[in-house]
C-alpha cells in the first residue's frame, strides 16, 4: 500500500441518491464526509482525493458513475490502493450492484473499508462475506420500503386532490401576482378583454416579471388566467 509520512494513502467515495441530498443546505455528503474523515484520522489513513456521485442512485451500476469512473482512472494510475465509504450501502444500496463492484475492485486489488472499519474486499472469511450480504439486503429491503411508501403517500394525495410532485405552480409560489392576472383578464380595456401579451405588459410595468427578469410569456399568462 502506498504511504505517506508513515500513513497509507486513501481515497474517499461519497454518493447520494437523490437531487433533493445535494446542496450546500443538505446535509448528506457532509454527514459521509465527517465518518470517513474521522475514521481515517484514527485509523492512519491520508485522505489524498475525495469522489462524489451527487444524484446517483444506489442501483446504478457501478462502472456507469462518472465519480467513480474517475476513482478508478486515479486507482489505475497513481498507485493508491485503499478506498473509504461511510458504510456499504452508500457504495451501491442494491445487493447485486454492490458485490459486482467490489468484485471488480478486489481484481485492482483495492480494499474497501467503511467508516465503521469493515473491510468490504475481505473474501478469506466466509462469515464476514455473509454478513456484508445480508447487511447489503437490509439496506435494499429497507430501500424498497421507504420507495413502496413514499409511493401510497403520493397516491394518498393524488385521491384528495392535492398536488405532491413535479414543479410548483405559479399559484402557489406567486399567489398575489395570479390574482392580479385574473383580475386584469375579467376587467374590460376599452369593450375587450385584454390579451394575454398585454397582460404581461401591464404585470411587467407593475414589478412583476419573469426570474430572468423579462415579462411573462403569453403562455405563461395563460396558465395564470385559466379556471
Amino acid at each position: 500500500m502506498a504511504r505517506v509520512s508513515g500513513r497509507i494513502k486513501a481515497v474517499a467515495y461519497l454518493r447520494t441518491s437523490s437531487a433533493s441530498n445535494v446542496g450546500t443546505d443538505k446535509d448528506s455528503d457532509k454527514r459521509q464526509r465527517e465518518a470517513i474523515r474521522s475514521f481515517s484520522e484514527r485509523s492512519g489513513y491520508d485522505l489524498v482525493e475525495e469522489y462524489y456521485d451527487a444524484a446517483v442512485s444506489g442501483a446504478d451500476p457501478i462502472e456507469t458513475r462518472p465519480g467513480f469512473a474517475a476513482l478508478l482512472d486515479r486507482i489505475e494510475t497513481n498507485g493508491v490502493r485503499t478506498v473509504i465509504v461511510e458504510d456499504a450501502s452508500r457504495f451501491a444500496r442494491d445487493l447485486v450492484t454492490q458485490e459486482l463492484g467490489i468484485l471488480l475492485l478486489i481484481g485492482r486489488g483495492v480494499t474497501v473499508l467503511t467508516a465503521a472499519g469493515d473491510d468490504l474486499t475481505n473474501t478469506s472469511d466466509p462469515f464476514k462475506v455473509a454478513m456484508r450480504q445480508i447487511a447489503g439486503a437490509f439496506a435494499q429491503l429497507e430501500k424498497s420500503r421507504l420507495v413502496s411508501k413514499l409511493k401510497v403517500a403520493r397516491e394518498r394525495r393524488r385521491a384528495a386532490g392535492e398536488k405532491c410532485e413535479g414543479r410548483k405552480s405559479h399559484a402557489e409560489l406567486t399567489p398575489d401576482v395570479v390574482a392580479l392576472a385574473k383580475n386584469l383578464r375579467r376587467k374590460p380595456r376599452k369593450g375587450e378583454r385584454m390579451s394575454l401579451r398585454d397582460i404581461a405588459a401591464e404585470l411587467a410595468r407593475r414589478g412583476h416579471v419573469s426570474a430572468n427578469g423579462t415579462p411573462f410569456s403569453p403562455s405563461v399568462v395563460r396558465s395564470m388566467v385559466q379556471p
